[in-house]
């Protein structure tokens, strides 16, 4: 923890004005950026998925960005959409269950 206070507080002076805003940048230099975006990125491709499988791909998208992999199981849990392959699946099993051909 001592490692970390140093490496954020490194070159900063806390009393002065603009200490916050060092801090922050000192902060978010030690974020690894490139690893989060690719998988924010990956999260938003299979949430596409996801969400074209039940008719639903802008939400898909959406979801994936905000929320990540949890995203998957909250739109696999939803109803299917108006279109889309799990609802013509539906449809095809109502209509089987009806007897309608």
């Amino acid at each position: 923890m001592n490692s970390l206070l140093q490496k954020l507080l490194q070159g900063v002076d806390p009393g002065a004005p603009g200490a916050f805003w060092q801090i922050l940048h000192n902060l978010l230099a030690l974020v690894p950026w490139w690893p989060l975006i690719w998988f924010t990125g990956a999260c938003a491709v299979v949430g596409a998925v996801i969400g074209w499988w039940r008719g639903r791909i802008a939400l898909g998208i959406v979801l994936g960005v905000v929320v990540g992999p949890v995203s998957w199981l909250v739109l696999w849990a939803m109803p299917p959409g108006r279109y889309g392959p799990a609802r013509r699946r539906l449809d095809a099993r109502e209509s089987v269950r009806h007897g309608v051909a």
